[in-house]
């Protein structure tokens, strides 16, 4: 599927009315792992298409957006760096799962990019920019090849059962991590809290969890 560049520019602010979403407090099981791909998963554009390196933090966003050597400004998805903070605050652990061939360069975007202090629902422990790569404490696996295999590497990695796995993809065929038990959420625009919400629900449903 042919994909346009959108790239994320503006960084959005925390909304002063936001609850925590029913799923965070319902006191039901929640999966050890939540997994992403990056393309067109947390953020909206190809790296090995879309940006060309260097990239630089762009002044004035506090590092939630950044800029490649053509001057073209990216970022996650808007409502990326909050999801990923909530998960973080429940003791979720993270990972990345992804076959983009620039692995270095999603690299160096992930440190570059910042997550919010202020994120609504998530009271901050700490004044410093949490760097986005430093929330992944399962590992980025950001290579070609096969998502079974980046799996596997993270199952082995970390001792999490792939049937506490929740993952979040944008392409059908990466539906092949289900054969290992792993839980997938297939998504068309982006990480949203939508998306997140119908991603526990059906983990939950998998698991046989009313």
């Amino acid at each position: 599927m042919a994909k346009s560049k959108r790239l994320a520019p503006r960084a959005p602010g925390a909304d002063s009315t936001f609850s925590l979403p029913a799923w965070a407090t319902d006191g039901l099981p929640l999966p050890r792992m939540v997994v992403f791909d990056l393309d067109y998963t947390l953020w909206p554009f190809y790296s090995d298409i879309h940006i060309s390196p260097p990239v630089r933090a762009v002044p004035n966003t506090q590092s939630s957006v950044l800029a490649d050597r053509n001057g073209e400004q990216f970022g996650l998805y808007p409502d990326a760096p909050y999801i990923i903070r909530l998960l973080q605050s429940l003791k979720i652990r993270l990972a990345v799962a992804s076959k983009s061939p620039v692995g270095d360069l999603c690299r160096e975007v992930l440190k570059q990019l910042r997550l919010p202090e202020d994120s609504p629902g998530v009271e901050s422990s700490s004044s410093k920019k949490l760097r986005v790569i430093d929330a992944f404490d399962g590992g980025l696996e950001i290579y070609e090849g096969t998502k079974i295999r980046h799996f596997e590497v993270i199952a082995r990695r970390t001792g999490v059962p792939f049937n506490e796995m929740l993952f979040f993809d944008d392409e059908r065929p990466n539906l092949e991590v289900e054969r290992l038990g792993v839980t997938m959420r297939l998504i068309r625009d982006g990480l949203t809290w939508d998306e997140l919400e119908k991603g526990i629900a059906q983990w939950r449903a998998n698991r046989g969890i009313a």
